[in-house]
């Protein structure tokens, strides 16, 4: 054959393979609202910048009416692109080949692709859409995803992995999704679980709907599994975009800095804290009014409400924002909220983003409930995380910071490197009005009028203890400042610590609470 003939051979094989499960399975997928893998590529990338890997790699499935039949790409489609300039690497499971189903030779081509994350150091986007493992080619599959979930795990801490579930992800597949560091939803077109509503049914009696037991607003509101949730498939690869414009492509670089820009005219931190210590406020308010254009990417914004965790820019340079939330649960640190913050606190360690912890809070949450749901183990992972953490951590207190509540979120005795506190601030082992009742118990119980007593108690136990003074006076905070100086503040302060050497004695790992 001439080179011509050559040539002509090899477009006729690429065009065949990349054609995916053919018309009425791609017409198929698009019924039910959803783009083809391609597409999502095309959408996700900058233009004209994906290389395709693996496109010739075969199924190893013998028998079962699988012998001599193609799966284009083995339903999955590897290779390397670009977003926003910066270099990614990218799988997306093809739904309309065999159901996306996981052989060996669709686990190779993932691995291979995670390998070359690890090794450029950059990070890794999974696009899953499959109906798990393939059951004619047995435990290969099976060990398809152990390899998975081994690089999931090697990779973890070291270039960031994100996964958008763009379908059914059940069984095994969820474990890798699980591993990564973000999970994204899109609503109606997602579902994870474990074992299905079939299996549910069969096996204890329970009735209950896709949607309802692994939809994306299940686990975006109740479980805790996914880190955002979209409105749709295009909104979905915003959030991706909009995400990897915080973070380094990997642990041995920083974060990109940008020009500075001020926050909105709209919020004035002076007018976001009420004058009575006993009305709400929402801690946002108090982020939009530090962060650069006033921009915040909230994290699990839905789920363990009580904390709020998320990327912004001070000063141009990314951070990552750890904050109380008086409007829901009073700001208290539970179970959820625990293990929404320490996780979060974790990956801006790994990937050297500065953490700004902004503080009210009364305390963890009481309760019989909180206590047998193993609050006291969760509730240790805040310190654990905060205490382990490396990276510049600049904590201001806003209000409340009364006992265990004050030491975990990021105090000067868990490594802050910078504390200040607002002239607001509570800083005390518990609230005046607790304080008080205990202290002076008999006094209020033997005076002739006990509410008199007691309210003078409490303005006495406020006066000596629910201040910033007193912490002030003993170190622990560096600086009782005007709220309007917060953010300048932490602009110069985040230039200061940007250099911060990272040190830490030689251990394989800690043994976190878990």
């Amino acid at each position: 054959m001439d080179i011509k003939s050559v040539i002509a051979d090899f477009i006729v094989r690429v065009q065949k393979w990349k054609s995916g499960g053919g018309e009425k399975s791609i017409k198929r997928q698009k019924e039910k609202g959803k783009l083809t893998a391609r597409e999502r590529i095309e959408h996700l990338l900058d233009e004209d910048s994906f290389f395709e890997t693996d496109l010739f790699v075969e199924h190893k499935a013998r028998g079962y009416g699988l012998d001599g039949v193609l799966l284009a790409g083995d339903g999955v489609i590897t290779g390397i692109g670009k977003i926003s300039s910066r270099p990614v690497a990218v799988f997306a499971q093809d739904f309309t080949v065999a159901g996306g189903s996981l052989g060996e030779g669709h686990a190779s081509k993932i691995t291979k692709v995670m390998d070359i994350a690890k090794e450029s150091g950059i990070p890794l986007i999974g696009l899953n859409d499959s109906g798990g493992a393939r059951i004619q080619e047995g435990v290969g599959a099976l060990a398809g995803y152990g390899e998975i979930f081994y690089r999931n795990t090697k990779l973890s801490g070291v270039v960031p992995q994100i996964s958008l579930i763009l379908g059914p992800c059940a069984g095994g597949a969820v474990y890798s999704p699980a591993l990564t560091d973000f999970v994204i939803v899109v609503e109606k077109i997602s579902n994870m679980f474990i074992t299905g509503p079939e299996v549910i049914k069969t096996v204890i009696g329970e009735e209950i709907s896709m949607e309802e037991l692994g939809g994306a607003i299940t686990h975006a509101e109740i479980t805790g599994n996914a880190h955002f949730a979209a409105s749709s498939e295009k909104e979905a690869f915003s959030l991706i975009k909009d995400l990897l414009s915080y973070i380094p492509p990997n642990n041995r670089e920083n974060p990109p800095i940008v020009p500075s820009e001020n926050p909105k005219k709209q919020f004035d931190i002076t007018k976001t804290i009420p004058s009575d210590p006993k009305v709400t406020y929402d801690v946002l308010d108090i982020i939009h009014s530090l962060t650069d254009n006033s921009e915040f990417l909230e994290v699990q914004k839905d789920w363990a409400k009580n904390i709020v965790v998320g990327f912004g820019r001070i000063g141009g340079r990314s951070v990552g924002l750890v904050a109380n939330q008086p409007y829901y649960l009073a700001g208290v640190l539970d179970v959820n909220a625990a293990d929404k913050a320490s996780r979060f606190i974790r990956f801006c360690d790994s990937f050297n983003i500065p953490l700004v912890t902004l503080v009210d809070i009364p305390g963890y949450l009481p309760g019989i409930d909180q206590e047998h749901a193993g609050v006291i183990r969760h509730g240790a992972k805040v310190l654990y995380a905060f205490s382990e953490a490396t990276v510049p951590k600049l904590t201001v207190i806003i209000r409340k910071a009364y006992g265990g509540g004050y030491i975990a979120m990021c105090s000067k005795h868990l490594g802050a490197d910078f504390v200040a506190a607002w002239p607001t601030a509570e800083i005390a082992v518990m609230g005046p009005e607790g304080a008080a009742n205990i202290l002076f118990k008999k006094e209020i119980e033997s005076s002739s009028d006990p509410e008199a007593t007691r309210k003078e108690k409490i303005s006495e136990y406020q006066e000596k203890f629910a201040n910033p003074w007193v912490a002030a006076s003993k170190g622990f905070v560096d600086a009782v400042i005007e709220p309007q100086e917060t953010r300048q503040i932490l602009v110069n302060m985040l230039g200061i610590f940007s250099g911060k050497t990272r040190q830490s004695l030689w251990k394989h790992h800690g043994n976190m609470p878990v």
